[in-house]
């Protein structure tokens, strides 16, 4: 079974509790908005990395079959604690790569576009990151660390980097210069001058400390989170995709092959581009002033889809590959959907309403009509009827008044 349905309610209540704390320790760390497209790209990831992490995976085991030049035991704890430290350090490398290299830049940017810093953040992760990482932990597999370790490893430092999302807790003194920290990823996330690529480890910060990337966060300066291009949006999928937009633009754009070439492997502010200085005072979170109703009407569908999400986790495996797709891609048109609203977009209420119209008629007509059920779901129709009800009841909470342009975004 998936591990992260057992890790999702467990984000779900710390996140409910870090936001109850914010409210009287730090005002101003959560934005509904801005949390609710942080949750829409950590779903996004989740279903579409059901499909791209085979990819890597499969590399892997592969290089592991072809290329180990021994075998080291899983049983041994040893290796276990060898594998940890051998993939944080192949982290470090990939992180990395991820802010000075623009193929991988593309995939890592939607974690950094939160201009908020809380644990909604941590889940801000990339649905195209399986494309690009896999080649950084090639090392691993020929070392001989089994697939199975090296799939735990990996998941025990992505879940450690959860919990260092927040502005609630301080310095904590000596664990600050050895261990990746809440202080010390701060620092990661701001654009500062002195944020800018630095403090890439992922549970050990020693890595930063030995190849001279790691900075302390300043007492005297405020951090401003986010990327020097702004997102400026709440649609998760246009997220994930606008930077590489951008680099296939350009690199169609290049007079040369090798230019073209070259648009991938440049770093994000250009070859031989200084890095310009910001004035930080003068950075403001982008906001289209969405109004509380539409608010609730996102966290309601929020509320929703989680179901949906977990489900999708659980019967990945078992559906066809066309289902599977089709299941996502109803979840995407969701956390899209639900986007624009929040952006109060004009068009939005007449989306949302199609939308939630067309997975209401499918939880009831599908099942008789074609013989199937909810993608593996069988369920009796007084169930069915009752989510398609409650879905359809839910547009009740979208304000009827014509919703109006968002003040920026281009997704």
């Amino acid at each position: 079974m998936n591990p992260m349905l057992y890790a999702i309610p467990v984000f779900m209540a710390s996140i409910v509790i870090e936001a109850l704390i914010a409210r009287r320790r730090a005002p101003g760390a959560y934005d509904i908005p801005d949390a609710l497209t942080s949750l829409h790209f950590g779903i996004l990831s989740q279903v579409w990395g059901a499909f791209t992490r085979v990819i890597g995976f499969g590399i892997y085991v592969l290089a592991f079959e072809h290329l180990r030049v021994t075998t080291l035991p899983a049983d041994s704890v040893w290796v276990w604690v060898f594998a940890l430290l051998f993939y944080d350090f192949c982290y470090y490398w990939a992180h990395r790569a991820g802010h000075e290299v623009n193929l991988f830049w593309a995939s890592h940017q939607v974690h950094h576009s939160s201009e908020y810093y809380n644990l909604t953040t941590a889940l801000r992760q990339t649905a195209t990151g399986g494309f690009t990482s896999w080649p950084f932990y090639i090392a691993m597999a020929v070392a001989g660390v089994p697939p199975m370790v090296f799939a735990v490893v990996g998941l025990i430092d992505l879940l450690y980097q959860y919990w260092v999302h927040t502005e609630l807790v301080g310095k904590l003194g000596r664990l600050d210069r050895v261990l990746v920290t809440p202080s010390n990823h701060r620092v990661h996330h701001g654009q500062n001058d002195y944020c800018i690529d630095r403090n890439y480890g992922g549970i050990l910060i020693i890595w930063d400390r030995l190849f001279g990337t790691f900075v302390e966060e300043r007492d005297d300066e405020r951090i401003v989170y986010g990327v020097r291009k702004p997102l400026a949006s709440y649609n998760a999928a246009w997220g994930n995709l606008n930077v590489w937009s951008d680099l296939l633009r350009a690199s169609l754009a290049a007079s040369t092959p090798l230019a073209a070439l070259r648009v991938w492997f440049d770093p994000p502010q250009g070859r031989g581009v200084a890095l310009a200085h910001l004035d930080t005072s003068k950075v403001r979170r982008f906001d289209t002033g969405t109004r509380p109703a539409v608010r609730r009407y996102a966290l309601a569908q929020y509320l929703l889809l989680a179901p949906m999400v977990m489900h999708f986790l659980l019967v990945i495996d078992s559906v066809s590959a066309a289902a599977g797709i089709a299941y996502a891609l109803v979840i995407t048109a969701t956390a899209v959907g639900v986007g624009w609203a929040l952006e109060e977009r004009p068009f939005a209420r007449r989306i949302e309403m199609l939308r939630v119209g067309a997975i209401a008629a499918a939880l009831l007509l599908l099942p008789e009509l074609a013989g199937m059920g909810w993608f593996g779901w069988e369920a009796p129709r007084w169930a069915r009827a009752t989510l398609a009800v409650t879905a359809l009841a839910s547009l009740a909470l979208l304000p009827a008044a014509p919703l109006r342009s968002a003040t920026a975004g281009a997704g």
